[in-house]
Order: structure tokens, then C-alpha cells, then sequence
């Protein structure tokens, strides 16, 4: 999380309010690496009219409506807000931002998986994924919170293409580093394929980073139940 913080902050030097800007992008990765989307979104919306805060907000709506899209089956109607992320974020990568682009793109992926559309999803996936690993190769800025990289394991799980989902975190982890969202999807692929050591060693180094901290979201709860019910060595 530390390079994408680092360089959406630098994004942000030149808008309005570039302290307020900064402030809530910081509050925003933040919410992002403890699975709290929601808290992240409202992070985001905190920062007034900054780009990098202000396409962060259409993109983090549509991750949130996906959701609720998954729970009603994919229907036109429950799509509407996904749908509506993809072309708002469409139009802000004609000003030649390509993190824009690849954040669009990821969105068709999102509203392809609801429909469990997995050739499109594909498409939209691999193109997403080039160009975020055209940013980064050139040091320039991925899609926020949850990137494009992580983001194609998370679909490739939801659709049960398990030995896919952990090739997608797999490269993830080489371009992103480990972090907490990339742990948790190598651990839930490793389950799903039967990997038992690899499973407990994920859900493991994510407690690990997890630390003391109050709070509990189900992600951690899902870690905790893993090493307690399945035999994992201490």
C-alpha cells in the first residue's frame, strides 16, 4: 500500500486543498487495507474536488454496488451503479490519465463477473491488468485501494476459476507486494485447491500483519476460524 499511498499523494500536489486532498487518500488506503470499502469510500469523499480523490470515490461506488449487484443475480437494473463507475471514470481518462482507463476497464470486468460472464470478464481483465503494468513500470500510478492486479483475483474467485484466481494474486504479489487483500485471495485459492500448508500460511502472515488491532471485519474472522478449525501447525 505504502508505494500506491506514496504516489497518489504526490498526484494530488497540484490540486485544491492539496492538504485535504492528502489527508483523506491517507484515511482512504488506510480503510482499504483493512477490507472496509465503505470506510474508504467515505475517506475519499472527504477530499472535495481532487482528481485522484475524486475518480477514487467513482471507483470505489462501483466496487460497493458490485456487491449488492452479486446478491440480486447480476440484473440490469442491480448493475446500474457499476455500470455508471465504468463510464464516469471512461470519461476521466480522456484527460490522458491511463489509471482512469484501466480503473474503467476493471469495472466492465466487475459488471461481466455479476453477470458470471467469465469470457468478457477476461477480456476486460487482461487489458485492465497491461495497462496498470504500464503505470507501474514506468512509476506512474495504479488503480487506487484495490488494484487492478488484486482485483482480477478477487473475479477469478468469485467466478470458481480457483488455479486462475491464484495465478492473478500470484502476479499481484510480484507487481503490488503482499499486501493484506493479496494474502487473503492466495489463501482462499490454496483452500478452494486443496493446499492446505499454503492456505494456513497466508491466513497466518495475514493475522501476522493484522496485529492487535480492536476491530474484527470478516476477513479477519475467516483467517482466525481457518488456523483454529484446520489443523494448521503453530
Amino acid at each position: 500500500m505504502t508505494f500506491f499511498l506514496l504516489a497518489m499523494l504526490a498526484a494530488s500536489e497540484g490540486d485544491a486543498q492539496p492538504g485535504v486532498c492528502e489527508a483523506a487518500l491517507s484515511g482512504a488506503a488506510a480503510r482499504g487495507d483493512a477490507f472496509d470499502l465503505a470506510g474508504a469510500l467515505a475517506a475519499a469523499r472527504a477530499a472535495g474536488d481532487c482528481d485522484a480523490a475524486a475518480g477514487t470515490v467513482e471507483y470505489l461506488e462501483g466496487l460497493l454496488g458490485a456487491r449488492e449487484a452479486v446478491q440480486q443475480g447480476g440484473t440490469v437494473d442491480s448493475l446500474r451503479d457499476v455500470r455508471s463507475a465504468a463510464n464516469a471514470l471512461s470519461r476521466r481518462a480522456e484527460a490522458g490519465n491511463r489509471r482512469w482507463e484501466a480503473a474503467s476497464l476493471a469495472m466492465r470486468a466487475v459488471a461481466a463477473a455479476s453477470q458470471d460472464e467469465r469470457g468478457e470478464m477476461s477480456i476486460y481483465l487482461a487489458e485492465a491488468v497491461r495497462i496498470e503494468g504500464l503505470l507501474l513500470t514506468a512509476g506512474e500510478l495504479a488503480v487506487p485501494i484495490v488494484t487492478a492486479h488484486e482485483l482480477a483475483g478477487d473475479l477469478w474467485l468469485q467466478v470458481d476459476r480457483f488455479a486462475d484466481a491464484r495465478a492473478a494474486y500470484e502476479r499481484a504479489a510480484e507487481r503490488v507486494g503482499r499486501t493484506p487483500r493479496v494474502r487473503l485471495g492466495l489463501a482462499r485459492a490454496a483452500k478452494r485447491l486443496g493446499e492446505a500448508a499454503v492456505a494456513c500460511g497466508e491466513y497466518r502472515g495475514l493475522l501476522e500483519w493484522w496485529g492487535t488491532r480492536i476491530e474484527s471485519p470478516p476477513e479477519i474472522e475467516e483467517a482466525r476460524a481457518h488456523l483454529d478449525t484446520q489443523g494448521c501447525p503453530p
